[in-house]
């Protein structure tokens, strides 16, 4: 299946062909990083060839699975995706224990991505717990084409502190200060965002909140936000995870997952109603 959308921005640009596949990846590997956290690299020439930062794939956990799961990409090459993700219930248990060799029915990639204005020199990466994982992809493609790139990186802990590249410029944050500045993340906002072109997150919902207030101090300075959803069917069809915006409701995972934060209806979105692609495992 491949359906094809056509380009917006400029170039630097990502995530917007709407291009899909439906294939059997192969496990290349899958390792724990963290307490309940694995990063899986499933071969898969045909999605990774097509993905952006931003965008997302849906995975079926299990034969007995009903809904496929979600998960940002978190890197790619030209043959592999990797796909970083905490275990919440059966469907990310199951997805922990697959082993070199394994086979995945894999769809992607998924949604529209972040788009850097041309204009941009300088990105701010902000990164909630989890929602780090595809910020580091966004973070390497921008490096690669010649952007300076920083990244606010919060967690409760130390122990939820991932791992990031080594080549990744980071301020880590943790709220009980084990590691890393005390706080959170959209604490130290304020220090770099006036060093920022252009600012990009993906966290909870409390944190765009907060970042929806903070913002408005910086007149002009767009800032882009990755939802993660409930999602039924992952292409728009169900409208399941449809959101409230400006421009009237949306689907995440159609029309975005990747928003304008000033476009988002802030007070509208529970948050018991967004959850981690990953928090979507109980069936």
């Amino acid at each position: 299946m491949s359906v094809s959308r056509p380009a917006r921005g400029g170039k630097h640009s990502f995530g917007i062909r709407f291009q899909m596949q439906r294939l059997m990846g192969e496990v290349i590997s899958c390792a724990g990083i963290a307490p309940r956290t694995f990063l899986l690299w499933i071969e898969a020439p045909a999605i990774a060839r097509l993905s952006e930062p931003g965008q997302f794939v849906t995975l079926a956990c299990g034969d007995e699975a009903l809904l496929r799961r979600p998960f940002s990409v978190h890197d790619a090459d030209s043959n592999r995706i990797a796909i970083l993700f905490s275990v919440v219930g059966k469907g990310t248990l199951w997805l922990s224990h697959r082993r070199p060799g394994d086979s995945l029915d894999i769809l992607g990639p998924l949604g529209n991505g972040f788009a850097i204005d041309s204009r941009s020199r300088n990105l701010l990466l902000v990164a909630g717990g989890i929602g780090i994982a595809p910020l580091v992809f966004l973070a390497r493609r921008a490096s690669r084409d010649g952007l300076s790139v920083k990244i606010i990186f919060g967690a409760a802990s130390a122990s939820h502190l991932l791992p990031l590249p080594s080549d990744v410029d980071a301020l880590m944050v943790t709220e009980d200060g084990s590691m890393g500045r005390k706080g959170l993340a959209t604490d130290f906002l304020p220090e770099l965002a006036e060093w920022a072109d252009e600012i990009f997150a993906c966290g909870p919902i409390p944190m765009y909140r907060t970042m929806a207030r903070m913002i408005r101090h910086h007149s002009g300075k767009r800032v882009q936000v990755l939802l993660e959803q409930v999602m039924g069917c992952g292409i728009g069809a169900c409208r399941g995870c449809s959101i409230p915006t400006r421009g009237g409701m949306k689907t995440v995972c159609r029309d975005g997952p990747v928003f304008d934060l000033e476009e988002i209806i802030w007070e509208g979105v529970p948050e018991a109603g967004v959850l981690r692609f990953t928090e979507l495992d109980s069936a």
